[in-house]
């Protein structure tokens, strides 16, 4: 038993030792680096499907134009890695920026951006984007995503919340399971918010709304759309209705 503990310690020991060998290693290698000259500035985007929010030349400019250092002779110690960092990441489509250096001098830039999983739209102003985490963000003078529109009276206040997560869970749950769902993403067009905080969908194929109700109980909602998909419209066709209602708990309304 004695031995046992004694060479317990003496692994701790020796997990203690090399952690410290090896920030002693990270701290001379950044001071070796920050002793080198800077030579240049590399940004990558993280590439996502149908997302182009981001471009690297933009990035570029704007450190540039924040920061006159890195267009002049200077060496890496006199440029703040941590600035460069929060610049990127005030700009409103980045999710995330990563900013640190390589051997030769180079400082480089890794940016993930937020995806728009539907857009808020205002008829006479202007828009804005909903990702994926609730965030809203503005739309983009360089590039337009198609996404599911959200409408309705409500979008002035949408619009001002900031983050969905906090003001309108229920309805950012609702815009995630269709954003998620392969089917339903093709198929729902626009959502609309009444003043009442009911909703409407809206299909890109038929005729029928989809009066929906609170965004509450969403997956047994539906599945019951999925019933009259499946079920109801085989037998009656697809211009028989021009209302669906689910809104209530256990029914489908036609009318």
């Amino acid at each position: 038993m004695e031995k046992g503990k004694r060479w317990k310690i003496k692994k701790q020991a020796i997990f203690v030792l090399l952690a410290l060998i090896l920030l002693v290693f990270i701290g001379f290698i950044e001071h070796k680096a920050a002793d080198k000259p800077f030579t240049g500035l590399e940004v990558y985007v993280e590439g996502i499907s149908d997302v182009y929010f981001v471009e690297e030349k933009d990035v570029i400019k704007l450190l540039e134009n924040e920061f006159p250092v890195l267009g002049n002779k200077q060496m890496l110690e006199g440029i703040s890695l941590h600035d460069l960092e929060k610049k990127v990441e005030s700009h409103p489509f980045v999710k995330n920026a990563e900013v640190f250096t390589d051997l030769k001098g180079k400082i480089i830039v890794k940016v993930s951006q937020h995806v728009p999983m539907a857009r808020i739209v205002r008829p006479m102003a202007a828009d804005g984007y909903i990702s994926t985490e609730g965030k809203v963000l503005p739309t983009s003078p360089h590039y337009t995503s198609r996404v599911m529109t959200i409408e309705g009276v409500k979008t002035g206040e949408l619009l001002q919340a900031g983050d969905l997560s906090e003001s309108y869970p229920g309805l950012l749950e609702l815009i995630r399971y269709i954003h998620k769902d392969k089917f339903w993403n093709a198929q729902i067009s626009a959502v609309e918010v009444l003043g009442n905080g009911d909703l409407i969908l809206y299909q890109q194929v038929g005729k029928q709304t989809i009066e929906f109700g609170k965004p509450e109980e969403i997956e047994d909602k539906f599945s019951r759309i999925n019933i009259y998909y499946k079920e109801i419209l085989p037998q009656k066709g697809w211009n028989t209705y021009s209302r669906v209602n689910v809104k209530f708990k256990g029914q489908i309304v036609c009318e």
